[in-house]
C-alpha cells in the first residue's frame, strides 16, 4: 500500500509522481502504454510566452506559473538524471500566406502585446531577414508577413518525459508500465482501490489518495465510479524529417500549423486537430500534406526524408480548461485531465496543484475555476443520477 496511486504515466502523471516524491510521499504510477505512445510523448514542445498580467484568466495564470517552473525543474532535472530536456528560447515566426491571415496575424500581435509579451511586427521582407531559409516563400509571394516572439521557448518532450521518469525513479517512485485498469473502487465515499492487470495478472492497487490523469482516457475510468468526465480524444499527426544540416533557427508558425527545427538537423512538422476517436494511426494523405506544408515555406526539402511520423490523443474538454480538482463523492481521488494542447507547458504547475490538494496546501494559483465541479455550461464533471 502506499500513499498515492497515480492512473496515467504521461506528463501530468509523471510530473505529480515527482512532485508528491519530493515532499516524502511513497508513490505507484500505473501506466498503460509505452512512453512513445503517451500525448506528451508526441507533443512538438512549443511553449509560448506566457507572461504574467493584471488580466490574467486562471488558465493563463497556470501557464505563467508553470512556465517559470519549467525553467527551474530543467536545471533540477538535468542535476538529478544528466538529462538535458532541451528547453531554450529559440523565438517563434508567426506568418501570414492569404490577406485574411496577416489581419489575423495583426490581431494576435496586439493581442500578445496587450499581455505584456515582446512581439514584433514583421512585413514580409522582415520575415526574410530574421529566416533567410525563407526567403524564396516571400520572394514568391507564398509569405506575406507576420510576426516575432522572441520568447517563445522550445521543449524536447521525449527527453523531458524520460528525465521525468528517471527522476521519479530517484525519488523512490514505482512506475508499473503495461497495466490496463479495469475498474476505480468506491467504498462509501472514499475510493477503496483499483482494479488492474499487471503483468497478465489481476491485482487490486491500494493507496491513501489516488489521482486519475489517464489523459483521453480518463473519462472512461471515471465511469466505473460512477462520475461523467466530459473529454474527449483530438488527435494530432506530426511528421519528423531528417535534412542535412539545419535550415531554421527558430519555431516557425501558421495558424495551428508549424516547423519546429532541432539542433541536429531535423524538423517536426505539424499538425492536425481531428475528431478520431482514440485511433492513434497516421494517415498517408495527411502525412503527405504537413510535408507539403514544410516545402510551400522552405522550398524543396532536397534529400529530406520523412524518418518517423506518429500521433497523439490529446484531452479536450467542453470549455477549453483544464479539470484539476477532487473528484465529486470521492474524497480521497484527485483528477487532472483536459489540458487539451498545454498539457506540456502547464504539468508543473498542475503537479503543484495537485499535490497541494493532497497536503492541504493552499497554492500560488487558484485552482477553483479547474474544478471538477465547475457549474453551468462550462461544467466539465457531472455525478451521474441513479
Amino acid at each position: 500500500m502506499t500513499d498515492c496511486c497515480i492512473i496515467g504515466g504521461g506528463v501530468i502523471g509523471l510530473s505529480i509522481a515527482r512532485e508528491l516524491a519530493g515532499r516524502g510521499c511513497s508513490v505507484r504510477v500505473l501506466d498503460r502504454d509505452p512512453r512513445r505512445a503517451s500525448s506528451s510523448w508526441a507533443a512538438a514542445g512549443i511553449l509560448p510566452p506566457a507572461p504574467w498580467h493584471a488580466d490574467c484568466t486562471p488558465n493563463e495564470a497556470l501557464t505563467a506559473w508553470s512556465d517559470q517552473l519549467h525553467r527551474a525543474w530543467a536545471g533540477e532535472l538535468r542535476d538529478e538524471t544528466g538529462i538535458d530536456t532541451g528547453l531554450r528560447t529559440c523565438g517563434g515566426l508567426h506568418v501570414a500566406t492569404t490577406a485574411a491571415g496577416l489581419e489575423e496575424r495583426r490581431a494576435e500581435s496586439r493581442a500578445w502585446r496587450a499581455t505584456g509579451a515582446a512581439c514584433e511586427e514583421l512585413a514580409a521582407a522582415d520575415v526574410a531577414e530574421r529566416e533567410p531559409a525563407l526567403a524564396t516563400a516571400v520572394e514568391e509571394g507564398t509569405i506575406l508577413g507576420g510576426y516575432l516572439l522572441p520568447e517563445e521557448t522550445q521543449l524536447r518532450s521525449p527527453r523531458h518525459l524520460e528525465a521525468l521518469a528517471r527522476s521519479c525513479r530517484g525519488r523512490g517512485v514505482l512506475l508499473s508500465a503495461g497495466v490496463e485498469v479495469v475498474e476505480i473502487l468506491r467504498d462509501g465515499s472514499r475510493v477503496a482501490g483499483v482494479t488492474a492487470t499487471v503483468d497478465g495478472s489481476p491485482e487490486i492497487v491500494r493507496a491513501d489518495w489516488y489521482v486519475l490523469a489517464a489523459g483521453a482516457w480518463s473519462e472512461r475510468l471515471a465511469a466505473t465510479l460512477g462520475v461523467t468526465l466530459a473529454t474527449r480524444p483530438i488527435r494530432g499527426q506530426i511528421a519528423l524529417v531528417r535534412l542535412p544540416r539545419p535550415r531554421l533557427a527558430r519555431v516557425v508558425n501558421r495558424g495551428l500549423d508549424y516547423l519546429v527545427p532541432r539542433d541536429d538537423g531535423r524538423l517536426l512538422i505539424g499538425s492536425t486537430l481531428e475528431d478520431a476517436g482514440f485511433d492513434r494511426r497516421t494517415t498517408p494523405d495527411v502525412i503527405a500534406s504537413l510535408f507539403a506544408f514544410g516545402e510551400s515555406l522552405l522550398g524543396d526539402l532536397g534529400c529530406g526524408a520523412i524518418e518517423q511520423s506518429w500521433a497523439g490523443l490529446r484531452p479536450g474538454s467542453p470549455d477549453g480548461l483544464p479539470t484539476i480538482g477532487r473528484l465529486p463523492g470521492a474524497e480521497n481521488a484527485v483528477v487532472a485531465t483536459g489540458h487539451y494542447r498545454a498539457g506540456l507547458h502547464q504539468s508543473p504547475g498542475t503537479a503543484i496543484l495537485v499535490a497541494d490538494i493532497i497536503g492541504s496546501r493552499t497554492s500560488p494559483v487558484d485552482a477553483a475555476a479547474f474544478r471538477p465541479d465547475r457549474a453551468s455550461g462550462e461544467a466539465a464533471i457531472r455525478r451521474r443520477r441513479a
